[in-house]
């Protein structure tokens, strides 16, 4: 009788650990988002279920307006909805891999970047920057400006900016290694730094396969990532403070680094990078930073080479009591030789509604 008995629990806890793994229904995703509005702690428990649980409806725009109004358009949440969404659209390419198939894609990753890297094609392109800013954990921004830059990229000098354009009037600012010495939030590094430093050895990158994706109709394997502070030797954020007319003060923290990669599983290709910097001094007025950057297949004098074509940077900062958030969406356009001209175009400087990730 005991061993019956004991067979029934162990049958009953297996049926209810199976049950545990069903797909999200539309009415549990929907009480949820109705529980996260009181309660935004729940969030992280949210997006665990949409990535290992999936989902058993298809996303509509009424559910993509509800997510945003409860989330308070949480950026992640979203994100985790329509990769959700693409995996119930495409069971077949969702299936997990083996232990052993994931780590030779990573492996291949691994190689194929640092050889692209090594390789990389003397280029000049065209960023246009829509920045903006909102109340932190609001998702309402508000436009500030529209930058134009023309950035050129040589194995001898490596990254060099120059701002063409502030709103549609012509900026005159130095060539430099960056952009710093414009007002308001800048970036940089998209083009090596952001890929060179998940894999270099010093880094000692931690990596977990966690998910599958589909990006622009390519199947995609989904690792986790992390960066120890102490292994992050060139990465950190900074604060800028104006010190004159054209001159800031520029103050900065290092910090370690925390995120996902979406690798092409036919190529071993990484084809977006999503992270957040970590352990970032509680006093310091930049309290956090997050990162997506796309990178697609660009033709440059009739080669194809895999480079960013789009980046979305927000900064979160503490200013009189209050935290308030920076945003920088970048497009790259036009690539082309290195030592052509960078035209501004009437496209360029058209204000423009927000453009969205490509999928």
């Amino acid at each position: 009788m005991k061993k019956l008995s004991f067979l029934f629990l162990v049958l009953f806890w297996a049926q209810g650990a199976f049950a545990q793994e069903k797909p999200l229904t539309q009415a549990e995703y929907v009480k949820m988002l109705y529980a996260l509005q009181k309660d935004p702690g729940q969030k992280a428990e949210i997006i665990q279920a949409l990535r290992k649980r999936g989902i058993d409806f298809v996303v509509t725009d009424g559910l993509r307006g509800l997510t945003s109004s409860k989330g308070a358009n949480d950026e992640e949440l979203k994100h985790a909805l329509e990769e959700a969404n693409r995996r119930h659209a495409n069971p077949e390419a969702a299936k997990m891999p083996t232990p052993k198939d994931a780590a030779d894609v990573l492996e291949k990753a691994r190689a194929n970047t640092l050889a692209a890297l090594e390789d990389m094609p003397d280029f000049v392109v065209k960023q246009i920057i829509t920045r903006s800013a909102s109340y932190a954990g609001t998702g309402n921004w508000k436009p500030l400006d529209n930058v134009i830059i023309a950035v050129s990229y040589s194995t001898e000098k490596g990254e060099q900016y120059k701002v063409l354009a502030l709103n549609g009037a012509p900026v005159e600012l130095e060539k430099g290694g960056d952009y710093s010495n414009l007002p308001g939030s800048t970036t940089g590094g998209e083009f090596v730094e952001a890929l060179s430093k998940l894999f270099r050895p010093a880094s000692k990158t931690r990596f977990e396969v966690v998910t599958t994706d589909t990006i622009r109709d390519r199947a995609c394997l989904v690792f986790e990532y992390e960066i120890l502070l102490e292994n992050n030797k060139n990465g950190g954020v900074g604060f800028k403070t104006p010190s004159g007319p054209k001159d800031f003060t520029f103050t900065s923290v290092p910090a370690g680094e925390r995120g996902r990669v979406w690798i092409d599983r036919k190529d071993s290709r990484i084809l977006r990078v999503s992270f957040q910097a970590t352990d970032i001094p509680k006093d310091f007025q930049v309290r956090a930073y997050e990162s997506t950057i796309d990178y697609d297949w660009v033709a440059i004098a009739d080669e194809k080479f895999l480079l960013p074509v789009l980046s979305d940077d927000k900064f979160t900062s503490a200013e009189g009591g209050k935290m308030f958030q920076a945003r920088n969406l970048i497009r790259f356009k036009n690539y082309q030789r290195y030592g052509t001209e960078v035209k501004i175009l009437d496209d360029d400087v058209r204000p423009e509604p927000e453009t969205k990730k490509p999928n």
